[in-house]
């Protein structure tokens, strides 16, 4: 195959670097062009992957974008805010035989849609893919085995990408349920900030551990009444990931959760961060849209009273463990 990768962070260079160590042709594109020149003379990603080397064969980096648009398969790997810009920019550059495989784990905050339905709308494409679950670029780029699962409405050509995508250490699992692993991707966000914010306030495993199970419960509401399908919900995007987020030291959620629990203001946290927390501009719309569905979802209520400045961390707690009684129930 030959492959461009749209967005040189993280998740972005691990992804390319797997592709091009199984065999593909794989052009990565970075908006910078002096992050170009860096990635392509040093081979190596120093501020989002460090110490991990990239190919020197059978992987090209350019700031180019038209070069970059000139692959057969088209992988999307910027943050969710820079999508609609970027599909912008590209939709000129599209045909009908591009096959998009997003790798954003979010939604588009002004316009509340997936990016499978951004790229439909942009690129007026039908081969739409989105790859999710439990996969750190830390650990994907040094070949740590991880599980995935590739979502997407065409059978075969997706059984084609699977083929073609797996690596002995990089396991991809297949879904129909497009819309249902784009959904979890970007919930499981929200509810890792909530864990990080325990983990600040200086609680223990059984904090995180009523989280994340409650966490759980508040993804299944929501996404039953979007159509999520349970076995998306409990599956690799939805439940695999959320462990691996509300967990993990690579955690970019968890991490300013921490941080605001702490006692630092969300300005300060996200001015010195070089990476998206994807859960920071999820949080209003799933909010927003919960509260429009009457889906009771208290604890990203509470993320995103605290993301907005409204309340101190350790009220919130008060208040979630003081709420009235109720049967355990999804």
């Amino acid at each position: 195959m030959r492959v461009s990768v749209l967005g040189a962070g993280g998740w972005g260079t691990a992804f390319a670097r797997l592709l091009a160590r199984r065999g593909h042709e794989v052009t990565l594109w970075a908006r910078n062009p002096d992050t170009a020149r860096t990635l392509d003379t040093v081979r190596e990603n120093p501020t989002y992957l460090p110490g991990v080397s990239l190919p020197c064969e059978r992987l090209a980096i350019t700031s180019d974008l038209p070069r970059a648009m000139a692959e057969e398969t088209v992988v999307l790997a910027v943050p969710s805010f820079a999508v609609r810009s970027l599909l912008e920019r590209i939709a000129p550059m599209s045909d009908s035989r591009k096959v998009y495989i997003s790798l954003t784990k979010g939604i588009d905050h002004a316009t509340r849609r997936t990016v499978s339905d951004l790229v439909r709308e942009a690129a007026a494409h039908r081969a739409v893919f989105a790859l999710s679950g439990p996969s750190h670029a830390e650990e994907v780029g040094r070949d740590l085995p991880t599980a995935v699962v590739l979502a997407g409405n065409d059978h075969e050509l997706g059984v084609a990408l699977q083929q073609a995508l797996a690596t002995p250490r990089f396991r991809i699992y297949l879904s129909s349920d497009l819309r249902g692993v784009e959904l979890c991707a970007a919930l499981k966000n929200v509810i890792a900030l909530a864990s990080g914010v325990s983990d600040g306030l200086g609680f223990g495993d059984n904090s995180r551990g009523a989280l994340v199970t409650r966490g759980l419960a508040e993804m299944v509401r929501f996404g039953r009444h979007l159509g999520v399908r349970g076995e998306t919900l409990f599956g690799l995007s939805g439940l695999g990931d959320l462990v691996a987020t509300c967990t993990s030291e690579h955690s970019r959620n968890r991490r300013v959760g921490y941080r605001l629990g702490r006692g630092e203001p969300l300005s300060a946290i996200l001015s010195g961060m070089k990476m998206v927390a994807e859960g920071v501009y999820a949080a209003r719309v799933v909010h927003e849209m919960a509260a429009e569905l009457g889906v009771d979802m208290p604890i990203t209520d509470a993320v995103w009273r605290l993301l907005d400045g409204g309340v101190a961390p350790a009220t919130l707690v008060d208040e979630i463990m003081t709420r009235d009684p109720k049967w355990e129930a999804l």
